[in-house]
């Protein structure tokens, strides 16, 4: 089997394991979320902290334990494919498509998407077992963390079971390998650690830009898109074990179908959960104002529970995409330019040669220029809706034949015999990975 990471590697207190898998929710990047949004992930009010508490372990802790699981494929010895959302699932596809021995799996009841009843689930009824851990973990926290600990003792309390239950399974169902798409959500590093310490090997590929908030890199083997990628890790800690730079493998069938309209007609208008509302309708109304020969589609991120009725009321002409139902590059390919913020969508538009612009809904000091994407020339930057129209105005009088060559730093790739190959490349390099010594 491939070398994997040592089992010292694994935090050795519970306190310790918990931290490591909060990583990214004890960061001042996450403090600093705009309240609203901060406020949906983990109320500010202590009693509704615990409510939610409550209402997780009453509701959806009990009904894992009487919710049957009946899994389509046999998951012992199986090369697991873990993925914590649709996008992952999107990402890591083409290796199921190419082994026979690799399954798709998530935890219980995580949402897929539109691959719910897709994915082979990890039980996770056991989990009730272990939240006696709570008062002796949220004192450890306290002492390292401070008042942070207790602000966000809900997700303390979420993430607590994770890495005891996903160890049983790994004993139960002896995987060859697990591959993961998703580096800092705690229950994926739950499963990290739970590998490293039952000595599975364990792979990563790349589903999206990183940025410098992420955990240092930790994988046995790390597929990664670019350089920018690498380089960012490097910042992040220690890089373990071996990296791969293969592209972006999610992006092969439509990299060769590339945008070549001479000017720039049609707008994709693509936000986070990070963005103002106020921000959106006051950059869709001096848009659509200003450019209505133009046709604009609003594009909403998956896990934004917004309806944005008001746009959909005021701007009939105003086409929406529901990023549930229609992949991202699918959406990308009706359309000449991105206006967006912080989302790593900048790179795919630029990748298939759309005009992508950077423009800020909102005033929030959270997460500015967060890929940095700005910084090294991958999206020109608008700091004022004056200067997204100056911008604009440009590209609809030309658009660039080889824009997408911004792109070449965050995607290896570009430009070499292996462009629109990358899931060829990625998949040679983990069978090799997998063959290795076995």
């Amino acid at each position: 089997m491939p070398r994997t990471t040592p089992t010292d590697a694994v935090p050795p207190t519970r306190t310790a394991r918990l931290r490591d898998l909060l990583y990214v929710r004890f960061t001042d990047h996450f403090e600093a979320f705009p309240r609203a949004l901060l406020e949906s992930i983990s109320p500010g009010n202590p009693l509704k902290r615990l409510a939610k508490v409550l209402g997780y372990a009453a509701v959806r802790l009990v009904g894992n334990a009487f919710k049957p699981i009946r899994n389509p494929e046999q998951l012992r010895g199986a090369v697991w494919l873990y993925v914590v959302s649709q996008n992952n699932y999107d990402s890591l596809r083409f290796i199921r498509e190419h082994r026979a021995d690799a399954v798709l799996l998530a935890g219980q009841a995580k949402q897929i998407g539109r691959y719910n009843q897709q994915v082979n689930r990890l039980s996770l009824r056991r989990k009730l077992l272990y939240y006696w851990q709570l008062p002796l973990v949220l004192v450890g926290l306290l002492r390292t963390e401070g008042r942070r600990a207790w602000r966000f003792f809900d997700l303390i309390f979420n993430a607590i079971g994770y890495y005891e239950v996903y160890r049983r399974a790994l004993r139960h169902y002896r995987p060859r390998a697990v591959v993961f798409a998703n580096d800092h959500n705690d229950d994926a590093r739950a499963l990290l650690l739970a590998c490293r310490r039952e000595g599975v090997p364990t792979a990563y590929v790349q589903h999206a830009s990183v940025s410098v908030n992420f955990p240092p890199l930790g994988f046995d083997l790390s597929l990664l898109e670019g350089q920018d990628a690498l380089d960012k890790y490097r910042l992040c800690g220690p890089v373990r074990g071996q990296t791969r730079l293969v592209g972006m493998p999610k992006a092969d069938a439509f990299v060769r179908q590339r945008n070549e309209q001479p000017r720039v007609q049609r707008v994709a208008l693509a936000t986070n959960t990070l963005d103002d509302t106020a921000g959106i309708e006051a950059a869709v109304t001096y848009l659509l104002t200003a450019f209505p020969a133009l046709q604009f589609t609003f594009r909403a991120h998956p896990s934004d529970s917004r309806s944005f009725q008001e746009l959909r009321t005021r701007f009939p002409q105003l086409a929406f995409s529901d990023a549930r139902q229609e992949s991202v590059f699918e959406f990308l390919q009706r359309h000449d330019a991105l206006i967006a913020a912080d989302t790593s969508t900048h790179l795919e538009a630029t990748l298939l040669n759309l005009v992508s612009l950077y423009y800020r809904f909102g005033q929030h000091g959270v997460a500015d220029d967060y890929y940095g994407y700005a910084a090294h020339g991958l999206v020109d930057r608008a700091f004022s809706l004056d200067e997204l129209g100056q911008l604009l105005r440009g590209y609809v009088a030309r658009k660039p034949t080889d824009h997408y060559r911004r792109a070449a730093y965050y995607c290896a790739t570009l430009g070499t015999p292996d462009e629109g190959r990358s899931q060829q490349l990625a998949l040679r390099e983990l069978d090799a990975w997998l063959a290795a010594g076995a």
